[in-house]
């Protein structure tokens, strides 16, 4: 019998909690997001986050833990290879990646598929580096408009992002473009977690917007995970944020984009107000796209804070019967070098309002607990040569 109706499981993208053990194999020995996070804040207010046993589970210096946490907590270490947001997620819902995804943020992406990328496009590759979507458009608009060549460029995840004026460019050629260099990078050597046509409006620096009509051309996970176990026992599975992408839509009954972290939470509140059996699981990206990639540990401190309030409002419409799950994708520390995400240990907070109990739980030695749990309340079995033990019995 279910033990939960509803379970909501909230990414807040790229909030580790302290290097993993293998953190210097990648660069990121000493990272800390949530932690230096606190360290740089004068005054620190998550008290929702709080009360469920977050300074708890990781000492923070403006916030004290609690003596009795509402929630059961732990840390969970990334068994699978690699620190970018589809590795994370995959994991998260069961499936363990061993080879990473490349990434080409130190040179941008190699001659040979520009050569490639030209030939098959028609168009004039301009870019090809790491940079962040909204300045090189202004870097390099005006020239795509004036030529009709291309802008592309990467960051730190494994993705290749192409521009397009939606006037001049046309949207529909923007789409074919990306088209090709999905197949592309579907070879070894170049291959992309995804591709994402990014179109903008505006005809000079300083008045370049990015617009809705982004497309995300992903992979599709290379086997099946608790999402679609949960699909396949007939149960609702609810994505909010860019979760549709990161899975490509296997598994999901019902998928809705946010524009921001605060609306994905408005989103996330707002099926709370449904009835429904099953998983909404939301992906909240500004920490990391906004604030963690752009090294701005305030920024990343404030919109913690923007999520503590709406998670408070969350937690009032939650029922007997809910299950709430707050963790993470990967790190990504504000205050480090480069603008990589950081191999970081990330947080499990569990808490319903039927819980008797509260507190540690044994570290888990990969993410897919969090899959793993929500499999073992629906009463379906986790797929063949997935990851992750439960932890359902030990929320009492």
């Amino acid at each position: 019998m279910k033990k939960y109706k509803r379970i909501f499981v909230i990414v807040m993208d790229s909030l580790g909690i302290g290097a993993a053990d293998d953190a210097a194999a990648y660069g990121d020995a000493g990272t800390d997001t949530l932690g230096h996070i606190a360290e740089r804040r004068e005054k620190f207010v998550i008290p929702n986050l709080q009360k469920i046993g977050m300074a708890n589970l990781h000492p923070l210096k403006q916030v004290a833990p609690v003596e009795h946490p509402l929630g059961y907590y732990m840390e969970m270490k990334e068994r699978s290879a690699g620190k970018d947001t589809m590795t994370g997620h995959w994991e998260l819902m069961g499936l363990y990646t061993q080879k990473p995804f490349q990434t080409f943020t130190e040179h941008g992406f190699p001659q040979g598929l520009i050569d490639e990328l030209e030939k098959r496009t028609g168009h004039k590759v301009i870019g090809n580096k790491s940079a962040s979507g909204t300045a090189i458009i202004d870097e390099l608009g005006e020239e795509e408009i004036a030529t009709g060549h291309m802008i592309v460029y990467t960051s730190a995840d494994s993705v290749l992002q192409i521009c397009g004026q939606e006037e001049t460019f046309d949207l529909k050629e923007l789409y074919r473009c990306c088209e090709i260099a999905r197949e592309l990078t579907l070879r070894d050597e170049w291959k992309v977690g995804r591709v994402i046509a990014r179109p903008y409006i505006g005809k000079k620096k300083g008045e370049f917007k990015r617009t809705a009509n982004r497309h995300d051309y992903a992979l599709k996970p290379f086997g099946k995970t608790a999402l679609d176990a949960l699909k396949a026992g007939g149960y609702d599975v609810i994505s909010v944020g860019k979760i549709f992408d990161i899975f490509d839509g296997e598994g999901l009954t019902e998928s809705n984009k946010s524009q921001s972290s605060v609306h994905g939470m408005e989103q996330t509140i707002d099926i709370a107000k449904r009835d429904f059996t099953g998983l909404c699981f939301t992906n909240l990206v500004d920490f990391d796209a906004l604030w963690g990639h752009r090294r701005n540990p305030e920024g990343y401190a404030q919109e913690i804070e923007k999520f503590d309030v709406k998670f408070g409002e969350l937690l009032q419409l939650l029922k007997d019967d809910d299950l709430v799950i707050i963790t993470a994708d990967h790190g990504n520390d504000p205050t480090y070098t480069g603008t990589d995400h950081t191999r970081e240990k990330v947080p499990f907070l569990a808490y319903s309002p039927s819980m008797q109990g509260s507190g540690r739980l044994e570290t888990s030695d990969t993410f897919a607990a969090v899959g793993a749990t929500i499999a073992d309340n629906f009463e379906v079995a986790m797929p063949e040569g997935t990851l992750g033990t439960s932890v359902l019995g030990q929320l009492k």
